[in-house]
This record gives structure tokens, C-alpha cells and sequence, in this order.
């Protein structure tokens, strides 16, 4: 809440006998003026307060001295009794509060639980016989949250992002702040960073004046970093003026993940493809689900390479598998290790021999002492020919047996009925 309060000119009680007549005189010519200006004196300026919705907000009336132990109210719109809407001498409202710091010469009325219906014209009064005393206000409510727009932004795991902020010219001597979420009535005291305290863990903030606009910026990224944040910019009237900033942070690793499996003692192939641009790169593959965590594993016997230029990918061979090989795999393509260029692979190493086992179309599965391969097309199983031959060897063996009885049975039944017709 923030207002601008008026000087306001009030009418001090008078001792002297002239003082009194001439009060007397005011006071008849105020009985006349009341019929016609519905007895309404207003003190001097007007007092703008803001608040947002679903909040409350402070509206300060002062008053001149002398007046200290008279009643104070607020009300709205034509302060008839009806539109008063809290009072010093009555019992509060659950919307409604006031309190009134007669030291200061400041009476304060809150209103709670702020909607866009509250917003309009109120009057802070202070009561007297005949001759309230009316100072303006004009009670604005915006939307808390913000805003229609946002700048979208992505950037990966342990990158440095940071977010150009633009302000006008009058707030270049403002203070500046940024905070995580989408509400305006929280932002600054819940900032990360100010332009006051410019930088803190993670978070640093740098204003340039020349261009009218501060840069916020965030280092060593996160996950837990996505969400929508505000750049905002404090106004001493009126409300703050913001940015809205919707971040995302995409895992550092990778352009693709798959899944292998193989058995102990048996062999898998790996398949890495990698862009053009990384055609003449050294390749390799690395054991560990990131950079900082990953060991070259192509040094091991076990572990052979082969780079397939005109397909785009290579090809990395384990062989006499053990239970130790389990785990995550980077192909590893880029000297750099720029984020999102590798392909993640987890594999899995069965201890125990499986038995007859159906694979499904691009499921990779291995029995011992085979070959199993991950997306190398043209690369049959082993014993795929074995199986075909069974297939169709089998049944014209069969045939062949069966062709044989028939014959054998034709030809005994044959003999045995010329015996029989040669007795006759």
C-alpha cells in the first residue's frame, strides 16, 4: 500500500469572544451550505492507495491537531450512514479495521481481503457537530498475480542464464528486484536480490543505466530452477512495475536414452550416433550418469570401437560380461561436453543363464556366449539360419518317412492278396 497525503486545512477551536462570534457567523453560513452541498467539507488534496487482489491495504488519514479525541470514520462513495464502512466509536468489522495514533495525528483504516469491488472513492472523516471533516480517497485494486505476458527462457543443468529487465527513464534511480513466483504483493520482500544487495549465493543483479535496464542473472543451474520469477521495480507512488520470467532448466544430459540388456559372459553393442560437426572427434564411451562422474571406459580390453563415418554413429563392443558392467553409459562425441549431445544408455547384466525366451520386436535380449546388439540394423542373431533350417528340414524329413510307410504297407497288402488269389 502506498499513498500521497494531503495537507489538510481544518478549523482549530477559538477562545476570544471575537473568535466566537465570528465562529457563530461561520457556523450559520455552514447551515445554509449544508442544504445546498449535502453538508460535506472537505479538507484539502486527495489520497491515492493500491492494493491487490485477495490482500489488504493500509489507507492513512491524518487530521490536524486539536482533533485527537474526536470520532474517525471511513466510508465510501456518498458517506450516507449506510456507506460507512468502519468507525472509532463502533465495534469493527471482520473486512474492516481502523485504529487511530493520536501522537502522529494519523488514523488508519485496513481493509482486508481486497476484490476489484472495493476499488472507487472513499472519505476519511473526522466527526464534529455540524461540520464533518472530509478528506478524499481514491482506492485502486489490481490483479496480484502477474502478468499476461513472460519471457520464455531455457537453458540447461549448471549453465549461467541471465534476464535483461528494461525500466522507464523516471525509475532509473529506483530501487530493483528479483524474486521466484507470480505474485506482486510479495515479490520485493521476498526477493533473491536487490539492487541494494546485488548479490547473493547463486543469485547476482547488475543495473546499466545507459541502456535503462538491470540484468538478472542466475549461475550453476538446477532443475529445482524452473519456475516463473519477476523482475520488479519500486515506485515511492503508485504500484511497482514488473517483468514476468518463465525459466526452464532441462536435464544436462542427453540427446536420446536406451536400455540394454545382456548375461554374464556373454557380449553387448552399443550404438552412439553423433552430428556431422562431430565427425572428427576422438569417441568414447564413459561409465556414470554425468561429466563429473564419468569414466573412460574404452582403455579396457573388454571395451572395443568402432567409428561407422558414413552412418553417423559408433559402435562400442563389451565383451565376457560381468555383473559389474551394470549401470548408466554416456556416448561421449564432444571434447567440450556441451549439454544435450550425448546419448544416455543404461544396461543391466543377468547373473543367471535364461531359458527359452520370446523377444519382442527392438527388445534387446542376449543368452550366453551370444551377441547382443543395440540398433545396428542387418545384424541377425546367430542362431536365426539354425532355426530356419529346423523349420523346414524337419517336415520334409517327416514327409519323406511317412511316403515310405505308405509305400512298404501298399506293397505288403499287395503281395498278400495274389497268394491268396493263386491258392484259388
Amino acid at each position: 500500500m502506498r499513498g500521497v497525503q494531503p495537507s489538510t486545512r481544518m478549523l482549530p477551536p477559538q477562545n476570544n469572544k471575537y473568535s466566537r462570534m465570528r465562529m457563530w457567523s461561520l457556523q450559520s453560513l455552514l447551515i445554509t451550505l449544508c442544504v445546498a452541498l449535502s453538508c460535506v467539507t472537505r479538507a484539502a488534496g486527495l489520497i491515492r492507495v493500491y492494493g491487490y487482489e485477495g490482500r489488504e491495504v493500509d489507507v492513512p488519514c491524518p487530521y490536524g491537531g486539536g482533533y485527537e479525541s474526536y470520532v474517525k470514520y471511513l466510508c465510501k462513495n456518498d458517506c450516507a450512514d449506510k456507506d460507512v464502512v468502519v468507525k472509532t466509536d463502533r465495534a469493527e468489522k471482520s473486512k474492516y479495521s481502523i485504529r487511530d495514533n493520536r501522537t502522529s495525528r494519523v488514523f488508519t483504516a485496513t481493509v482486508s481481503q481486497l476484490s476489484r469491488a472495493d476499488a472507487g472513492k472513499y472519505w476519511c472523516v473526522v466527526e464534529k457537530n455540524g461540520k464533518d471533516i472530509y478528506t478524499e480517497v481514491k482506492l485502486e485494486v489490481e490483479q496480484d498475480t502477474c502478468c499476461d505476458q513472460s519471457i520464455k527462457v531455457e537453458d540447461h543443468e549448471e549453465a549461467t542464464v541471465s534476464f535483461d529487465c528494461p525500466y522507464e527513464s523516471g525509475d532509473q534511480n529506483n530501487q530493483k528486484y528479483f524474486c521466484r513466483g507470480n505474485l506482486r504483493s510479495t515479490c520485493l520482500q521476498q526477493a533473491l536480490f536487490t539492487s541494494t544487495s546485488q548479490q547473493s549465493g547463486r543469485f547476482r543483479l547488475q543495473d546499466d543505466t545507459r541502456v535503462k535496464a538491470f540484468k538478472a542473472t542466475i549461475i550453476n543451474l538446477t532443475q529445482a530452477d524452473s519456475g516463473q520469477y519477476l523482475c520488479g521495480v519500486h515506485r515511492d507512488t503508485g504500484l511497482d512495475v514488473f517483468t514476468a520470467v518463465d525459466l526452464q532448466v532441462k536435464e544436462w544430459c542427453c540427446v536420446k536414452s536406451q536400455e540394454l540388456s545382456g548375461t554374464v559372459g556373454g557380449q553387448v553393442t552399443m550404438r552412439c550416433p553423433y552430428p556431422p560437426q562431430h565427425s572428427n572427434y576422438r569417441k568414447y564411451l564413459c561409465k556414470g550418469d554425468h561429466r563429473k562422474r564419468c569414466r573412460d571406459m574404452i582403455s579396457q580390453s573388454r571395451f572395443t570401437t568402432q567409428d561407422h563415418l558414413s552412418s553417423g554413429f559408433f559402435s562400442v563392443t563389451i565383451k565376457a560380461l560381468k555383473t559389474s558392467d551394470a549401470g548408466t553409459y554416456l556416448c561421449v562425441s564432444d571434447p567440450l561436453w556441451r549439454p544435450a549431445n550425448y546419448t544416455k544408455i543404461q544396461l543391466s547384466v543377468d547373473s543367471h543363464m535364461p531359458g527359452s525366451t520370446m523377444i519382442p520386436p527392438n527388445t534387446v535380449e542376449e543368452t550366453a556366449g551370444s551377441q547382443s546388439t543395440l540398433g545396428i540394423p542387418g545384424t541377425p542373431p546367430k542362431d536365426a539360419k539354425n532355426t530356419h533350417l529346423v523349420v523346414f528340414i524337419v517336415p520334409a524329413v517327416l514327409l519323406v518317412l511317412m511316403l515310405a510307410v505308405l509305400v512298404f504297407i501298399c506293397k505288403f497288402k499287395c503281395h498278400k492278396v495274389q497268394g491268396m488269389w493263386s491258392k484259388l
